[in-house]
């Protein structure tokens, strides 16, 4: 699985839950569950859309898909980053 993009692909880079859920071989439903319940990596807002960093889940399901807590913690130990508080931490 390559996470380089050539110019002129049609790869985005951030893409849908209806192209997740095709990425990742189930409903987009299913998609927004695993979301929900903290199973998939953190998407990104643009505006009132909701979009999945590609290269982010490739390298998440390389990692063999851990839990979001579990994944932001894996990042932040190769990027030597914090890892950002889960919505358990912010709401207290």
């Amino acid at each position: 699985m390559s996470t380089t993009i050539q110019p002129g692909s049609s790869q985005r880079l951030a893409v849908p839950a209806r192209e997740v859920a095709s990425l990742l071989g189930i409903s987009p439903r299913h998609v927004w569950g695993l979301s929900s319940s903290g199973r998939l990596p953190r998407p990104i807002r643009l505006g009132r859309s909701v979009r999945w960093d590609r290269a982010d889940l490739e390298a998440w399901l390389a990692a063999g898909g851990p839990r979001r807590d579990d994944w932001e913690r894996m990042k932040a130990e190769t990027t030597g980053a914090l890892p950002r508080p889960s919505a358990a931490t912010r709401k207290q």
